[in-house]
């Protein structure tokens, strides 16, 4: 299986200080939407869609000005995932799957440039987000990113082999077997991680149960405003149960783990593996 990483949207909100540890406190920091294009026998498998040509177009619309304000995506055409498919010489017909680690509007604004994917999310984050139960997520979901009715495939937890100490969808209908779903719920209540298996080692693409590179390592830390922004969102309370399992996995070498926006994790591994 060969597996890209690639970007999908590029935002800079404030103060590269605050949020990626160095720079200057008034500095724009620098984040983005770490995704993957995987090569099947069924065809190409996206992990998460990024920010689409649809948000480009109608930013506000799309994505609100207040995530505007604060997280200042840049917005380029270049960085879609449509176009970067294109780029690799793909017809986007090719994607047949997206799997989503969960529905916020940074995660799912590519999904309306492939309309014939089969579109998986785990069954309780699809039911937060078509049915908002509090005011976090009613602010948080986009119904406009999905009014393109994505063909939808939810799964659900059931009892059955565990992966590494985490519970796990496996067996996933149209999926090749080294594809499973890793409930990671903390940021979402209904976020999960997707592990691959590239048949030379694993790889868990974490989504956003942690956002700076720091909080799995041996001696954790994290930038007060990635800290301040994600105890805010947390929809389940204390996420950091998940972490310290996500840190034993990664410190075990069972498997690579990496998170959605930090830059570090996202520059080693771009440069090894595309």
């Amino acid at each position: 299986m060969l597996v890209r990483h690639l970007n999908f949207g590029t935002y800079r909100p404030p103060s590269r200080r605050l949020v990626n540890g160095e720079g200057g406190y008034f500095q724009a920091a620098h984040m983005l939407c770490h995704c993957l294009l995987l090569e099947t026998d069924q065809g190409l498998v996206m992990i998460d869609s990024g920010f689409g040509t649809r948000d480009i177009a109608d930013p506000v619309g799309r994505l609100g000005r207040a995530f505007l304000l604060r997280s200042r995506p840049v917005l380029r055409p270049e960085e879609t995932a449509l176009h970067q498919v294109k780029a690799l010489g793909y017809d986007p017909r090719d994607v047949r799957h997206i799997v989503l680690t969960h529905l916020d509007r940074d995660h799912t604004g590519g999904l309306a440039d492939f309309p014939e994917a089969q579109v998986h999310a785990f069954g309780p984050e699809h039911r937060a987000a078509m049915n908002p139960p509090t005011k976090l997520e009613r602010n948080r979901y986009r119904q406009s990113q999905w009014a393109h009715r994505p063909n939808w495939v939810l799964h659900e937890l059931a009892d059955g082999e565990r992966w590494f100490g985490f519970e796990a969808v496996r067996d996933i209908p149209g999926l090749p077997p080294e594809i499973l779903l890793v409930p990671l719920a903390g940021h979402t209540r209904g976020h999960i991680g997707v592990a691959v298996d590239t048949g030379d080692h694993w790889l868990l693409h974490a989504g956003d149960a942690y956002m700076f590179h720091g909080e799995t390592a041996d001696r954790p830390w994290c930038t007060p405003g990635l800290r301040a922004f994600q105890q805010k969102v947390e929809t389940v309370p204390d996420r950091t149960p998940n972490v310290a399992r996500l840190r034993e996995l990664r410190r075990s070498g069972e498997a690579e783990v990496f998170s959605a926006h930090d830059v570090t994790e996202y520059r080693k591994r771009a440069k090894e593996h595309v």
